[in-house]
């Protein structure tokens, strides 16, 4: 137990093998030639990666330093990433082109979201509203990787959403002549950026 009477749980996990670009990448205590824990976190990024998320506690992990920087939907962190830049990108488009207020926290939570009615469209919000129950979830079977899967997945319907729009001009995020769905579509993007 620690100071507050929380308990400490503490899971040991199988042995991580790190590959730069599909080569092992070979440890020695003698020679002193190590990574640490700091490089694979960082791994030419500088930030944490979902790479080491993505798997069950119980699952090994090959972790190659080159996929990391990999710009394909193969790389979950780039895949996540692209899905918020697209969402960041559609908000900006669209406070070129409506009044700021239109835009606020307040005015986006007040969308009615009832006009949104593409299957694709609510598969994001099923997502989305089913976050607290997934953390929650997640945090008990302590099993963080759920959480890399339900952004991946977040990323997944997104795209294909944007893709959708592209192809289709009235699953646009922006309609012209249409305040109320425009208001609720710009509500789901902020959603998924969020």
């Amino acid at each position: 137990m620690t100071e507050g009477g929380a308990v400490l749980d503490i899971k040991l996990l199988p042995a991580r093998h790190l590959f730069d670009d599909g080569v092992p990448v070979r440890m020695s205590k003698r020679a002193g030639t190590f990574v640490t824990l700091r490089d694979v976190a960082t791994s030419r990024q500088g930030r944490l990666s979902l790479h080491h998320a993505d798997r069950k506690n119980d699952q090994a992990l090959d972790f190659d330093f080159a996929k990391v920087t990999e710009q394909s939907k193969d790389n979950p962190v780039f895949y996540v990433q692209y899905a918020h830049a697209r969402a960041a990108s559609a908000i900006r488009h669209a406070a070129e082109q409506l009044p700021a207020e239109a835009l606020t926290d307040a005015a986006l939570a007040q969308a009615p979201l009832d006009r949104l009615s593409d299957p694709l469209e609510l598969a994001v919000i099923r997502l989305l509203a089913g976050l607290p129950r997934l953390v929650e979830g997640a945090a008990e079977a302590h099993e963080p990787h759920r959480i890399a899967f339900y952004l991946q997945e977040v990323a997944a319907q997104f795209h294909l959403l944007w893709t959708k729009g592209r192809d289709d001009s009235t699953l646009r995020f922006i309609i012209g002549g249409d305040p109320e769905l425009t208001r609720a579509r710009l509500a789901l993007v902020r959603g998924v950026a969020s």
